[in-house]
């Protein structure tokens, strides 16, 4: 029987690249039209929901709770299990990594604990679920991510730009990596947990780690600029947006890493996009030194050589 899954927010980052990977891997692919279709009834017959829904941060107050609620709503009815993109918010500054399933969330600024209640919703729903929890995104394309709208946007300029403590370890999950991870998860049926929270490692890189591995791919060596947060400081009082990118700013100088020995039991045949590749595979093409073949994986453990 042909396993069918329904894509929330194909257009987005996770659920545009879960749409390429659940395709790849065999499944039957539905996109959900907001503007036309019925959960309810898109949801029938389906055997995974990716809940790719994400409004923007200053809309997640009014609008999250209400958008999870109706996809646990959808799955209880028709039998399905959601995937949902987790992130590290809920931890918060002061929580000792690595973190893992087992970590308790602790974040108390609002986004943090709009998340934490998120997650706690599908905890309770008895709904099956898996919770794919990842860092920040390395995409195929410019979709407005930390990435490819500030460190990158003046590559051409000779200029990497980094918000945060360039000598701290950061966590990144290449899309089409964690995309298949999913689909991997999905493919494990029941034998997982009705609620598995399932953090993904990724690639762990200091900001100057992360520069040399640009550097390494694009033509013109670029150096590293301090991003400067006092426009945002400025902008604070009435721009919203800039106060939720505030809030969460401690991320760019916390020191923070995804424990993945779960993952790597569940999926020990995970495969990595090598780091170079990834970096490649994220930044215009006219900026590219050499060749670097953009469908090249490799077997991993636990990120050797990255953590």
């Amino acid at each position: 029987m042909t396993r069918s899954v329904l894509i929330l927010g194909a257009s987005g980052r996770f659920g545009r690249a879960c749409s390429k990977a659940f395709s790849d891997g065999g499944w039957q692919v539905q996109h959900f039209d907001r503007s036309a279709d019925n959960l309810m009834i898109a949801a029938r017959g389906v055997q995974v929901i990716v809940n790719g829904w994400n409004p923007d941060y200053p809309d997640w107050a009014a609008q999250v709770p209400d958008l999870h609620a109706q996809v646990i709503d959808a799955a209880r009815s028709s039998g399905a299990t959601v995937i949902v993109p987790g992130n590290v918010y809920v931890f918060g500054a002061q929580t000792l990594g690595p973190w893992s399933e087992n970590t308790t969330h602790q974040a108390r600024n609002p986004l943090g604990c709009i998340r934490i209640e998120m997650e706690a919703a599908y905890r309770r729903s008895g709904v099956r679920t898996i919770l794919l929890r990842a860092g920040d995104f390395l995409d195929t394309r410019a979709s407005g991510n930390w990435f490819d709208m500030i460190m990158t946007k003046d590559l051409a300029k000779g200029r990497f730009t980094y918000p945060g403590n360039p000598d701290l370890a950061h966590v990144w999950a290449y899309l089409p990596d964690l995309a298949r991870a999913a689909v991997a998860l999905a493919d494990l049926g029941d034998s997982l947990p009705v609620y598995a929270d399932v953090p993904y490692p990724g690639y762990v890189l200091t900001g100057q780690e992360l520069l040399a591995a640009v550097n390494r791919v694009v033509a013109r060596p670029t150096r590293l600029k301090h991003m400067n947060w006092l426009p945002l400081q400025l902008t604070r009082p009435f721009w919203a947006m800039g106060r939720c990118l505030l809030e969460m700013r401690y991320l760019w100088t916390t020191a923070h890493r995804l424990d993945g020995t779960l993952i790597e039991t569940l999926l020990p045949d995970v495969h990595q996009t090598p780091l170079d590749v990834a970096i490649a595979s994220a930044l215009p093409s006219e900026l590219i030194e050499r060749d670097v073949q953009p469908n090249q994986v490799v077997a991993t453990g636990r990120n050797p050589g990255l953590t």
